[in-house]
Parts: C-alpha cells; sequence; structure tokens
C-alpha cells in the first residue's frame, strides 16, 4: 500500500465525475449569435495571461489558469467580452452552461475567451459543482439547493453553449447552520476538489467585484484580520490562536476500550500539542471497563449514544435552569461521581444515622446522572443516582427527574458541582470528537440488508446519532472511522450521507482510506477514515504510509482515488513489511489451556517492535501519567480462547507449515482450487464420534474457501484482526503451537502496547481488540491533526509523518534506556 497508480475516471457513473469530463455540449441554438466584443486584448498581455494558447507547435507551454486539458487550442486573440444572444457577458461573469439534454445545465465562472485561428469562438469555465454533482450525490437535499462549491477545474467549451447569467456571491464561511444570505441566485463559501473528495475553505480568493453578476460578501474584518464573526474566509490562516490552548479535550464516542482516541492522544503529543481524552462512551459495559482502567482520567459513559445525546440535552437545559451558563468553570479533576469515596462516608451513616421507621425519605445527595431506564420499567427519561440519608451505597437508587421536585437543592448542587468540573461536555466544550458509529447494516454477513433506503435500517441509525451529536456539540474537530463497507453497500451511501451532513453543518471535509499495515503493523485492515473541520481551523492531512504493503481485498472503483498512499511517480522511502514474526515470536509459549491473565516475559525481546511495544506506562510519551504504572514489565492477556475438544483435536492435526488448513487433512482433495471428498479415503472421526473435517468446512464459500482451520505463518501479514477467535472460518492458528492466537498477540497485531490490560470475560476481550481501531493508524492521524492545530500543515490532503511506528512510543527520556535484556522478572 505504500503507493498508488494516478488514474482519471472514465465513465458518467463514478464518484469524481467532473463537469470537464461531461460530454460536450454543441451548439445550444438553432442560428446562436455568440460573438466578442470589442477590441481583442493586447497580444503581449494576453500571451503573459495565457502563453500556452501562443506556443509553438509541438512546444510544451506553461499555463496559470488551472486548465486540465493536455491538448491545448491555439489562440489567435483574446478578448475582455462577448455577446451571446443579445446579453454582454465579461470575463469573471458566472453563468449557465449548456449541458446533455435532460440535464440541468452547469455552473461556470468565465475565466477566459479566445478566438481560434480557424475562428472559433470558445471560453474558458471554471466550474461549480452542486451538492448533488459532488461525491454527496443523492444526499444532495442536506445542503441548501443555493449552495454550491467551487472548484479547480477549467476547461474549454464553444461560446454558444452559454446560456444566462447567474448571480453567484460568495460569502464567509459560517460556524453555525444560519447564514445570512443576501439577494443571488446561487452562493459559494467553499471548494470542492476531488482528490480525497475534499470540502475545504477557499484559500486566498480575491474578491469577485469585475460585475453585478458576482460579490463578495463579508462581516467587517476586526483588527485582527478575521471577520468579526469568527468566522475565516481566507481558508483558516487566522484562527484566533487556537493554537494557543494548553490542552485540546476529545470526546471518543463508540470508544470501545479506546484504542482510537489513545492513538490520537499519542500523536498529538508527538506533534508538540496536549489532547486530552475527557470524556468517552460505549455500551459495552467490558470495553468502558477496559478504558477506565488504562484511562483513569477519563469520564467514561456505559450507554447508548443516542441516550447520551438526549443526556446532554436535558444537561444543557439544567444548567440554563440554575443560570449556570457562563459561570467560571474547570477542567481538572473531571470525576465528581462520588461513588468511589462513599464507602468512607458508608461507615460514617451507619454509626450516626438511622433510618426512620415512616415511609419518608431523605435525600443525602444525588451522585450521578443518566438518561434512559435503569430501572428496568420500559420508560425512558432523566434519572439521578440518589443517596438516601441513614443508607449506605447498597441502598442507591435511579430515580426519574419528576420524583424529586422537592428536593431542588440537592438537584441544583449536584449540577453546579457538574457544571464546574464538565461532568457533561456542553455545546463548545468537546475540541475533538472521534469515533467509528457501528454500522452492521452493510455487512456481507447480513441476509437482510436494506439497499433501497439503508438508513431506515435500525442497524445503521448510529450513524444518524453520531451525526446529531456532532451537529449539538459542534467541535472544533471531527474525525469518523469505518469499514470499507460503507463504500461498498448501495453505491455508497451511507459515506455519502455521513459527508454530506458534515458539509450541511459547515463542516470542511475530507475522506481518505488507510491501510493499518502501512504504518507498521502485521495486519492489512483497511478502514475509512473521515476528517471533518469547522471553517476558523485547518483541514488536517492524512499521514502518508511509512512500511511498505501490498493491497489486497476489493476497492469501489469510484473511491480508488481516495486511497491514502503514495503516487506511482513519487518518490518515497519506505520501511520493510512488518511480519506476524516481527510482532510475536518473542512471547512465551502458552497451550491452548492457558487460564493466567498475567505472566513475565521470560524472554528479551528481538526486534524494534517488541522492544518498542514492551514500553512500561512510565516509558511512553505522555501516557496515562494517572494510571498507575506496574513496577516491572507485565504481559497480559497472553491467553488464547480455550478450544472445545473436537476443535482442539483438529487443530493438532493442522501441519505446522506456511499455508496449512483444513485441507491437509485425510480425506481431502482440492482440484481447481476446490475442495471435494476423496472417495478413496473412508472418513476420519474424532474421539467424539464427529468427523475430523466438519461438511461446513467443505461448503464454506462453496468450498473455494482456505480459511477454516487455517494456519498463520511467520512471514505473513494477516489480512483483518477479528472479533470472534474460532478457527472454523478464519485463519486464526499460531504458526507453531496448537491454538488460536493468543488475546496479546492480536492485540500486538492492531499495536496496542502491552501495558493495555483488557477487562471481561476471555470473549469480550477478543471483540474489544478486534473492533478496535489500529492504534499506529490513529497515531498517525493524531500526528497531522496536531499540525493542523498549531497552524504548521499546508492546505494539501496528504502529508508525510517524521516517525516509525512504535518507536515513537518511547519519551524523550526513554529512547536511550529501553535495553535489550531480560524481563526482571525472569
Amino acid at each position: 500500500m505504500g503507493k498508488r497508480a494516478q488514474q482519471s475516471p472514465q465513465n458518467d457513473d463514478v464518484v469524481s465525475l467532473l463537469p470537464s469530463q461531461r460530454k460536450k455540449a454543441k451548439h445550444s441554438r438553432v442560428n446562436p449569435v455568440a460573438c466578442f466584443v470589442g477590441k481583442p486584448i493586447p497580444n503581449a498581455e494576453a500571451q503573459s495571461k495565457w502563453p500556452r494558447r501562443y506556443s509553438k507547435k509541438g512546444e510544451k507551454g506553461s499555463s496559470n489558469d488551472g486548465s486540465n486539458e493536455s491538448d491545448c487550442l491555439q489562440a489567435k486573440c483574446h478578448y475582455r467580452e462577448a455577446n451571446v444572444d443579445g446579453v454582454i457577458y465579461k470575463l469573471n461573469d458566472n453563468a449557465y452552461v449548456k449541458a446533455e439534454d435532460g440535464k440541468p445545465d452547469y455552473i461556470a465562472r468565465i475565466v477566459e475567451m479566445f478566438e481560434t485561428p480557424d475562428k472559433e469562438h470558445y471560453f474558458t469555465a471554471q466550474w461549480f459543482y452542486r451538492a448533488e454533482d459532488t461525491v454527496i450525490k443523492d444526499h444532495g437535499n442536506l445542503v441548501d439547493k443555493k449552495r454550491v462549491f467551487i472548484s479547480d477545474v477549467k476547461d474549454e467549451n464553444p461560446l454558444d453553449c452559454i446560456v444566462s447569467k447567474v448571480k453567484i456571491v460568495q460569502i464567509a464561511p459560517n460556524v453555525g447552520t444560519k447564514k445570512k444570505i443576501p439577494s443571488c441566485d446561487l452562493y459559494y463559501d467553499m471548494k470542492y476538489t476531488v482528490p480525497y473528495l475534499t470540502f475545504s475553505n477557499i484559500v486566498n480568493e480575491p474578491a469577485r467585484i469585475e460585475s453585478d453578476s458576482t460579490s463578495t460578501i463579508s462581516s467587517e474584518s476586526g483588527s485582527n484580520g478575521c471577520v468579526a464573526d469568527s468566522n475565516v474566509a481566507n481558508g483558516g490562516k487566522c484562527q484566533h490562536n487556537s493554537s494557543d490552548k494548553s490542552e485540546w479535550t476529545l470526546l471518543d464516542l463508540y470508544s470501545g476500550c479506546g484504542a482510537m482516541s489513545t492513538g490520537l492522544c499519542f500523536g498529538a503529543s508527538i506533534s508538540g500539542m496536549k489532547l486530552v481524552t475527557r470524556w468517552a462512551v460505549d455500551i459495552n459495559s467490558h470495553a468502558c471497563e477496559s478504558l477506565k482502567l488504562n484511562h483513569p482520567e477519563t469520564q467514561v459513559r456505559n450507554e447508548p449514544a443516542e441516550d447520551f445525546l438526549s443526556l446532554l440535552k436535558a444537561w444543557v437545559k439544567l444548567c440554563e435552569e440554575f443560570s449556570l451558563i457562563g459561570s467560571e468553570r474547570s477542567d481538572s479533576d473531571l470525576d465528581v461521581d462520588e461513588e468511589a469515596d462513599d464507602e468512607a462516608s458508608d461507615v460514617k451513616n451507619e454509626a450516626t444515622d438511622n433510618p426512620s421507621d415512616s415511609e419518608e425519605f431523605e435525600v443525602e445527595k444525588l451522585l450521578s446522572v443518566c438518561y434512559g431506564d435503569p430501572n428496568g420499567v420500559k420508560k425512558s427519561g432523566l434519572h439521578f443516582k440518589v443517596r438516601w440519608r441513614g443508607y449506605d451505597s447498597s441502598e442507591d437508587t435511579w430515580e426519574p427527574i419528576d420524583g424529586l421536585s422537592d428536593c431542588k437543592e440537592a438537584l441544583k448542587d449536584f449540577v453546579t458541582r457538574g457544571y464546574k468540573k464538565k461532568l457533561l461536555p456542553l455545546p463548545g466544550d468537546a475540541d475533538f470528537i472521534c469515533g467509528g458509529p457501528p454500522c452492521q447494516g452493510v455487512s456481507g454477513f447480513n441476509r437482510f440488508r436494506n439497499k433501497n433506503a439503508p438508513l431506515e435500517d435500525v442497524k445503521n441509525k448510529q450513524l444518524i446519532v453520531y451525526m446529531d451529536i456532532i451537529d449539538f456539540l459542534k467541535p472544533k474537530y471531527v474525525l469518523m472511522e469505518n469499514v470499507v463497507d460503507i463504500l461498498k453497500f448501495a453505491g455508497g451511501f451511507l459515506g455519502r450521507y455521513a459527508i454530506g451532513r458534515l458539509v450541511a453543518m459547515n463542516y470542511q471535509a475530507r475522506m481518505g482510506m488507510m491501510a493499518a499495515g502501512s504504518y507498521g503493523l502485521p495486519q492489512f485492515r483497511m478502514r475509512v477514515f473521515l476528517w471533518g473541520a469547522l471553517p476558523t481551523q485547518k483541514l488536517p492531512a492524512y499521514p502518508l504510509p511509512t512500511h511498505e504493503v501490498v493491497s489486497r481485498g476489493v476497492i469501489p472503483t469510484e473511491f480508488e482515488e481516495i486511497t491514502v498512499a503514495y503516487a506511482t511517480n513519487e518518490k518515497c522511502q519506505l520501511a520493510d513489511a512488518i511480519f506476524l514474526k516481527d510482532a510475536i515470536a518473542d512471547l512465551p509459549s502458552i497451550a491452548n489451556d492457558e487460564s493466567q491473565d498475567e505472566m513475565s516475559y521470560g524472554t528479551t525481546p528481538r526486534t524494534d517492535f517488541q522492544k518498542y511495544i514492551r514500553l512500561k506506562r512510565s516509558e511512553m510519551v505522555n501516557y496515562m501519567a494517572t494510571s498507575k504504572s506496574a513496577p516491572r514489565r507485565v504481559l497480559y492477556d497472553h491467553r488464547p480462547l480455550q478450544l472445545n475438544k473436537d476443535d482442539y483435536e483438529r487443530v493438532c492435526q493442522i501441519p505446522k507449515k506456511k499455508g496449512a488448513n483444513f485441507r491437509d487433512l485425510p480425506g481431502v482433495l482440492v482440484k481447481d482450487n476446490k475442495v471435494e471428498w476423496d472417495p478413496s479415503v473412508e472418513r476420519l472421526l474424532l474421539q467424539s464420534g464427529k468427523p475430523l473435517v466438519p461438511d461446513y468446512a467443505m461448503s464454506f464459500v462453496r468450498g473455494t474457501s482456505s480459511k477454516p482451520f487455517g494456519r498463520l505463518w511467520w512471514d505473513e501479514i494477516v489480512s483483518t484482526v477479528v472479533t470472534r477467535a474460532e478457527p472454523h472460518n478464519q485463519a486464526l492458528l499460531h504458526p507453531a503451537q496448537d491454538r488460536v492466537l493468543s488475546i496479546r498477540e492480536n492485540a500486538r497485531l492492531q499495536g496496542f502496547p502491552d501495558c493495555y490490560k483488557l477487562c471481561g470475560p476471555i470473549k469480550e476481550r477478543y471483540m474489544q481488540v478486534g473492533n478496535a481501531v489500529a492504534v499506529p493508524v490513529a497515531l498517525a492521524l493524531g500526528y497531522t491533526f496536531g499540525l493542523a492545530c498549531q497552524g504548521l500543515s499546508d492546505d494539501k490532503p496528504l502529508t508525510t509523518v517524521p516517525f516509525k511506528y512504535p518507536k515513537c512510543l518511547a519519551s524523550s527520556s526513554s529512547v536511550d534506556t529501553v535495553k535489550d535484556e531480560k524481563d526482571d522478572s525472569s
């Protein structure tokens, strides 16, 4: 995945269809009147502005007009004005341009008018896109119908293709959703470029005041050079000192065990800025437990994202009710949930208070808040966890807010403390929101996928919820991760919706696909990442690969150009791919029934990957300073899912060689890559009486798959770490041991440092690892985010990173002290 070919779309259906690639319109009317008016532009001026139009035959002229035509039309002379059907058009006027029959006319700015040596009259168009002409396509209804996007694309067209004038105004990008639009036919505030499907601020475009058909509207400028309403019209060059913030706050939605936010914070730190995960939300209680264990500084909420959104809205109303909005707050000591301190107070309560014999109960204090149905009575709403006076924590109950009408002081006290400590983010509190909303409705394993209306499928609902939370909190930055199927299913419907929602909310946006193996892991794992940034911020770039990995998997043709990789003609120095042996060969041998959650390494690291993945928390860059660090190097979670007796017996008979799988078992023949039973071999049975070769292995993918009971090999790169550790339809077996890869081995394939400890049952820990965003990918994205925040990046969609994973994990003080020595516990 180091390089990709530079390709141009060839058909009308691809997402990157340019107006310049449409079928050229012929004469727009019968006997049209289309001619130039006035004297030609002086030759010296014309040749200076459009030199390639006057180059001699065979010469390659340079151009400053941005045209993308390889065969340049030559000019006899240039003009400033033209008459088309009695209407005068000047340079830089905007106009509708004739499209094919049955399609709406195109929209263009006239940036050049010239006559060819054959006396043909042409103009060069700089094209505007409607929302439906961009990657948004069918979701164009999300965007204001009057809103268009200017492009850098320019090409030549017959003069008589001009249909009519159109009044387009440029307005300053707006952080809010309400725009002040002057009288006009259309307006624009962003540009759209096909590379990485980017919507971005318009950088340094001069105001268009040449004619009454184009206007630029902006607020009065203050002394700092930014428009007065904090919106920036110059491509984010002035950012009101946003990079001077001492700390940026992150909300991790659908957080899982925290891999994405962990990587982002690592990367931001390497770039020179402090990013802290203040809040995290996930529906899986075990994942939340893992995140809290490794990130004690984070407010971790175990609840559905839609309940979290309802809670945020209710919380704002409570803060307004108690007149707290705008009062002083603190970023420190966020944990206002007092349950952790209540054990001591329980003793005091038992000694000093006795519950009354009456049915009246007195609220001592409120401990927590949630939105949902914590009592399981099928009635959702705002609830508070109550500590009753005279009772200990075992008697705490969740009470609806309606039942606390007589407890205004306790409610006010809780909300006031929660507001001051930022228990929950208010709009504007979260600088950055990241997350991977599950879209299970696009999975190929789902036989009931709704291809006609994907957003009506409840399994895709979380994408809407994710965007609704962004709309409510208005973070400065957004990063969404998802599986590539989001671009494959139903013509990329959900991916288009996601970017359409961001643009409709006035975020800059760009989309890219990144392979985990390209950033220093022995796992390919292609995923889609969507950046969003408010107009007041720089839009982050995608980090270019650091390691050479061979591409695999099917990428939708129309989205091939968003693969993050070097172009084939670019020079790059990529590190060699990391293989399975590089990552896990140092780990101690374990059996199928290993039950220890902690053990010593007993070996020295053999590769740089092993050396740095073993770092203790205290040796890592800006990592969890408040968490308890083990005094020695301890290996966590190095235990496999214990196979049942039958599967273990099968695994023991899989040869320990490269490419081995169930096809190597007796009784199986392979013809033209398809398995069939060997009639000359009697079907062997296990001790249980079940067949050695199960029927499901023979029939999987119609007998063409070699994955069932597949053994991985040392010099291989794993396709994708999965959430289930059963070997029935995946190659999961250790190269040299009769078991599946352990939790820790999978965690290393995802880039988790060894000090990252997981919680929950074995299957739950496998699921947490398999659902995670690969840490080095998030780390590289965190680095480019940090560059953008500090104004250290340009406007290009790709940039290089000056480090290799996992060596970049080491703090500057530990780089020289981490040595290849035996674990001190061995």
